[in-house]
């Protein structure tokens, strides 16, 4: 079964679920605002892709933060702390199965892909 990781007012999270839901795909949601994210679960997903593309620096998160605590992130050690600290600077939704990152963010045609629909 396929887990989604995410915050579920995310308007991108929110999409992406439905999609999954329309295509009947079963899975398993995670709310990491409320149930939060490890450091080794990030580490895990870092070990499977960039962690650059995992740390949204688009978001209102990330632009709050000030320049100098910005400017410390050049490392996937410093970008783990801040993501298990502030869990909305993670990309949504992630979606793993069985422990392997599947898919982060949410693109359709990408999805029909991974997915097989």
């Amino acid at each position: 079964m396929y887990r989604v990781y995410g915050i579920p007012n995310c308007d991108t999270v929110q999409k992406a679920i439905g999609w999954l839901k329309k295509h009947k795909i079963p899975f398993e949601f995670h709310d990491y605002k409320k149930l939060g994210i490890s450091p080794e679960k990030l580490s895990s997903w870092c070990s499977q892709t960039a962690w650059e593309i995992l740390l949204n620096k688009k978001g209102t998160t990330w632009k709050q933060l000030d320049e100098t605590v910005q400017a410390k992130v050049k490392t996937e050690k410093a970008a783990i702390k801040l993501m298990a600290i502030h869990t909305s600077m993670i990309k949504r939704p992630v979606i793993e199965k069985d422990e392997k990152l599947m898919s982060v963010g949410f693109d359709e045609v990408l999805f029909a892909k991974i997915y097989g629909k």
